[in-house]
């Protein structure tokens, strides 16, 4: 098992806190096995294995579970009197209204809550309504290039490199012995699973709920999901994306392509990147841009038939800065844009990203619109070249994977 130490520190610190520890992410980023490796560490402190109860709802050993009223009598029957209980429910948004038997577990207060979710609805229905201000979101994301090197006992250099922007950052294909010769099928299961199983599954709920079933063209879906993979790192509308479907043949609404795309979104596929305008730090409502959580999966849906290493690249430094807990939008100025403004604890950094700043016209390009910043936030250049790194005027222009390495 590859260790997690970034979000295991994050689960210690909120370690008997009286908030639940809330574990989001795409399927099979390690949310699971991050739970495996806390219920370990506990042990070592000499928590006792009955005050550990833990519940995997796609272990069909639990199908009773998937009844809250089942799940809640589980779970209390099994309370250790007098001590901490910590309880672990994976996968929790498969259960129909979960909630009521969260909400009902965390008001014992001998208990310290943790739960993983596949689906951002996790968080965006009747829990989040219910426990305002009394659970952390601990947001999961796919291997770090720093976590795949040493995963994969390399150095990371520009091979390493390749290699994690070929395959992505799944924790088991980091494991193997071959994963690029092995990636294709695990990849694309992943891929369906996501669109023919989560959503499907998540269409199901909203028409029980009375929520009305809005995604039931899985054909339709998983031609908006590639057309997405295609064009991450360019700016976006609702309008276009109907356009693009209309120019195959097909009469659809900008709603009903609003509502497909939001089903990509749901589940971590994707992640939207709203623009800002720089001016005024306001956010704009349209032309965002969206990027793909694993390079990997963006491989295998897509036809590759152009040069297009700056988009990847640039799709793996905005995963990287949500990974390390930024905020970020997409900046423009007046004539200009700025790849990324990320934010964090009220301060911004500005940052560009190019495969090469050799070329005089790229460089003058990609500086132009950081030097056009007349603030003191921290301005950087990340670029795959090492001829042009230093720091001018202010601009720091670094090497990517340095970068990503830190």
């Amino acid at each position: 098992m590859v260790e997690r130490k970034q979000y295991l520190e994050k689960l210690w610190k909120w370690k008997d806190a009286q908030v639940i520890k809330v574990v989001t992410g795409i399927r099979r980023c390690g949310k699971s096995t991050l739970l495996q490796m806390f219920q370990g560490e506990l042990k070592k402190q000499e928590v006792a294995d009955d005050q550990i109860i833990s519940v995997n709802f796609e272990d069909i050993g639990f199908s009773e579970l998937l009844d809250y009223q089942n799940l809640f009598k589980y779970v209390t029957k099994r309370l250790c009197n007098g001590k901490k209980t910590y309880v672990f429910l994976d996968e929790i948004q498969i259960v129909p209204e979960f909630q009521k038997a969260v909400d009902s577990l965390f008001l014992n207060a001998n208990i310290d809550l943790y739960i993983t979710g596949s689906n951002a609805y996790l968080l965006s229905s009747e829990l989040a309504t219910l426990l305002t201000g009394r659970y952390v979101e601990i947001s999961m994301f796919p291997l770090s290039f720093a976590e795949f090197c040493k995963a994969r006992h390399k150095d990371g250099d520009e091979k390493s490199l390749a290699e994690f922007m070929n395959i992505g950052g799944f924790p088991f294909l980091a494991s193997l012995d071959d994963p690029v010769g092995m990636s294709g099928d695990y990849l694309d299961g992943i891929y369906h699973t996501i669109l023919f199983r989560d959503i499907e599954e998540r269409q199901k709920r909203k028409t029980t709920n009375g929520l009305g079933r809005k995604v039931n063209d899985m054909a339709l879906l998983s031609n908006i999901a590639g057309f997405l993979a295609g064009t991450v790192g360019n700016r976006i509308s609702i309008k276009r994306i109907t356009d693009y479907i209309a120019s195959t043949g097909r009469r659809i609404s900008q709603n009903t392509v609003n509502d497909y795309v939001s089903a990509l979104v749901e589940p971590f596929l994707f992640y939207p990147a709203e623009r800002i305008d720089l001016a005024g730090k306001q956010l704009l409502s349209t032309n965002g841009k969206y990027y793909i959580a694993d390079l990997g999966l963006r491989n295998r849906m897509i036809d590759r038939k152009k040069y297009e290493l700056g988009f990847s690249l640039e799709n793996l430094v905005f995963i990287e800065l949500m990974r390390r807990g930024f905020k970020v939008n997409v900046g423009k100025t007046d004539d200009a844009e700025i790849d990324f403004v990320a934010c964090k604890d009220g301060t911004f950094d500005y940052l560009q990203v190019t495969a090469s700043m050799a070329e005089k016209t790229t460089f003058e390009r990609e500086m132009a619109p950081l030097r056009a910043m007349r603030d003191n936030y921290s301005k950087t250049v990340l670029t795959l070249d090492r001829f042009t790194e230093g720091n001018y005027g202010g601009i720091i222009v670094k090497n990517v994977i340095d970068w990503l390495l830190e």
